[in-house]
């Protein structure tokens, strides 16, 4: 097996269409470090198992469809709203990075209006109201769409995150309403935030603003580099199954250990125990962060779903696309606040 084929399993690369922040085109292209299947855990149910504990207040449709009380015989009985059901990714009692977002995901129908949605739900940060915002964007999980909800800035470091959804019969659009009303309390960790440099091949890992430790890396070629950008920590699995992709001139199938999750197309930060004599010095990989194998496995213990990840200077122009993963904080906030395919 070629250091190539080790570097970086490819796979054809899926519209995240979940994070889109403008209309997709249907486009394919080759993706970097991918697992079976093609998206890996990022295929949803999203990529971690989401908690059970977000509790619903709902007993089933609309009740909306009560007739008329008027007593004339041309009165005609008012039609029920067809039910637009709401769940969460996350589970109450979680504990998550500071760059998660809140994860509605809508079923049965699609809402096609979010005015009453944002004036019902309400977020608090340790008891006290804050001023995000919700981005409306179509699904890949099964689901019709989904609205993820972050602020402009991370969520403070260990703090509580505390959602009502009181939508139960709420308009969600002509003809439709809400069916459930939901609450949800999270739990933020420390400020895990780290900085890639492709310039020097150096991953600087800090914890609420104190460095932690210098990795060396190394990322991908001039033919298929790293995103630039904000990524999001989706998963983790040791190991990640790692395929070639169809007609690949080496094919190959890899479990490769202590593999971090940051692009749904399969952008991980992992062990690459065979490229130990270019990380620290060179960017060879297909895309991937590569690591020694002992900084991987620290790496991975280290790390919680909603760290954070950011990537500079690597061989491109291209930042990671919104939609490819949890790409939210590459959304600028005025775009983000207008809300996308459902206006605020």
């Amino acid at each position: 097996m070629t250091v190539k084929a080790l570097v970086r399993a490819t796979s054809h690369r899926s519209h995240f269409l979940g994070l889109a922040s403008a209309a997709l085109t249907a486009a394919v292209v080759l993706s970097a470090c991918s697992s079976s299947g093609g998206k890996g855990g990022a295929s949803q149910t999203p990529p971690t198992s989401p908690g059970s504990g977000a509790s619903s207040q709902s007993g089933g449709a609309p009740g909306s469809g009560t007739p008329s009380s008027s007593t004339s015989t041309s009165a005609k009985p008012r039609q029920p709203r067809k039910p637009v059901h709401v769940s969460l990714f996350q589970g109450d009692g979680q504990t998550y990075g500071v760059g998660v977002a809140i994860i509605a995901q809508f079923s049965k129908h699609a809402p096609t209006s979010a005015h009453a949605f944002d004036k019902a739900v309400t977020v608090k940060v340790n008891g006290s109201p804050v001023k995000g915002a919700w981005f409306w964007v179509k699904s890949n999980t099964g689901y019709l769409m989904e609205a993820q909800y972050r602020m402009q800035n991370y969520w403070p470091a260990h703090s509580k995150i505390e959602m009502n959804m009181p939508l139960k019969g709420v308009d969600a659009g002509p003809g439709l309403a809400f069916d459930d009303s939901l609450t949800l309390s999270l739990n933020i960790g420390a400020a895990h935030v780290s900085k890639v440099d492709g310039s020097n091949e150096r991953m600087v890992v800090t914890s609420d603003g104190r460095p932690v430790k210098t990795l060396p890396v190394s990322l991908g070629k001039a033919e298929t580099p790293t995103y630039l950008g904000t990524k999001v920590v989706m998963e983790k699995k040791n190991p990640q199954l790692m395929v070639s992709a169809p007609g690949e001139s080496n094919p190959y199938s890899l479990k490769v250990p202590w593999s971090v999750r940051v692009t749904l197309d399969g952008e991980f930060v992992h062990s690459a125990s065979w490229n130990g004599g270019n990380i620290g010095s060179r960017s060879t990989s297909h895309g991937c962060t590569n690591l020694n194998t002992a900084d991987a496995k620290w790496y991975y213990n280290f790390s919680r779903i909603g760290d954070v990840v950011t990537y500079s200077n690597t061989q491109t122009n291209n930042v990671m696309p919104s939609w490819d993963g949890f790409g939210w904080w590459n959304v600028t906030w005025s775009e983000w606040k207008a809300g996308n395919l459902l206006k605020n």
